[in-house]
């Protein structure tokens, strides 16, 4: 792992993001994967988009945000790094050596679960979906979507602090969860049916995923893990694929302003706490699940989108096979949709 970590430390801080190594790579597969689907594009009469499809307004909305996070989350991560190497130097009882096998297991472990955690928590408190919400925006699920990536990373730094209060090197916390990030652009596809079944058991997987992305009520707040699908499994919020998912959130933005999709669920909630008479309500609005509301002005259940039979019904989408597809398809959430 030395030379690894030489070979990090050898170059400018600004090139030490595995991220950044790995971004070419997502352009590539972006690209064939939308040339790939041009001709779905103009597809009319459907009830649905097309598996595999791209909007061009909703891809560059995509690409756009995964550009300016590149900007912000260096910001973030300066901010953390500070924190963390107090932490590591100051508190933690031990150091573990950077070079041993047992540390990077130690930390890309470590982070896997703690994004589990931290991204369960983001579907369930207001205030952190406010921020999350931007990457389930779109209506599409294609590698673009893996790009629409959120501006605030404030709720990860904090998720992470654990590890270098454990002695792991502040530098390979974030190599970690770079690590973690790069593994979750793949699963960002219609074009990967289900894979041979350890691999689903114990990865997560573009199916898993899809079924994250869903909208529908039987895929709300399922399917958390970023590398592993085991701490869904062990925790109970697993969810097999079971048709093809409807994607997006159940109360649309409308909007592919990439401003408007980052912030517009800050200002609802701010209209909501200005509304509430009292404070409990004004609590529960912020730190409440999306979509929390006082039980008294409770007055429906889901929508209707995520209620009917038809857009619960098998859809033909699941096929044991590990093969890639031939053919070229918040918001006040009344419920949260379920990294």
């Amino acid at each position: 792992m030395e030379p690894i970590r030489a070979l990090l430390e050898a170059l400018p801080p600004a090139m030490r993001d595995p991220v950044l190594f790995a971004v070419p790579f997502f352009l590539l597969l972006l690209i064939l994967e939308w040339a790939a689907a041009r001709k779905l594009e103009s597809v009319e009469g459907a009830d649905r988009v097309p598996e595999g499809a791209y909007q061009t307004r909703d891809a560059w909305a995509s690409i756009s945000m995964g550009l300016v996070s590149v900007a912000t989350t260096a910001g973030w991560k300066l901010l953390a790094l500070l924190g963390y190497a107090a932490l590591y130097s100051y508190v933690a009882p031990w150091h573990l050596p950077a070079g041993s096998w047992y540390t990077w297991v130690v930390a890309i472990v470590g982070v896997d679960l703690l994004f589990y955690s931290y991204h369960r928590v983001a579907h369930r408190v207001r205030l952190i979906w406010a921020t999350h919400q931007s990457h389930h925006s779109s209506e599409y699920f294609n590698f673009a979507t893996a790009l629409r990536q959120k501006w605030n990373n404030s709720g990860e730094i904090v998720a992470w602090i654990p590890l270098p209060l454990l002695g792991v090197p502040p530098w390979l916390v974030f190599a970690s969860f770079s690590i973690n990030l790069v593994y979750q652009f793949w699963v960002h596809t219609e074009r990967i049916e289900k894979l041979w079944r350890p691999i689903e058991y114990i990865f997560n997987t573009p199916s898993h995923h899809r079924v994250h992305h869903g909208r529908d009520q039987q895929y709300l707040d399922r399917n958390y893990g970023g590398i592993l699908i085991i701490w869904d499994r062990l925790f109970g919020t697993f969810q097999p694929e079971l048709f093809r998912p409807h994607y997006g959130l159940t109360k649309p933005v409308d909007s592919f302003n990439i401003w408007t999709l980052q912030t517009h669920e800050y200002g609802a909630i701010a209209r909501d706490v200005g509304r509430a008479t009292r404070w409990r309500d004004r609590f529960g609005y912020v730190f409440g699940p999306p979509g929390w509301a006082p039980a008294e002005d409770v007055t429906g259940s889901l929508p209707d989108v995520l209620n009917c039979a038809e857009h619960n019904a098998p859809q033909a989408r699941p096929r044991s096979v590990g093969s890639v597809g031939a053919g070229l398809d918040p918001v006040g959430r009344p419920e949260s949709k379920g990294i």
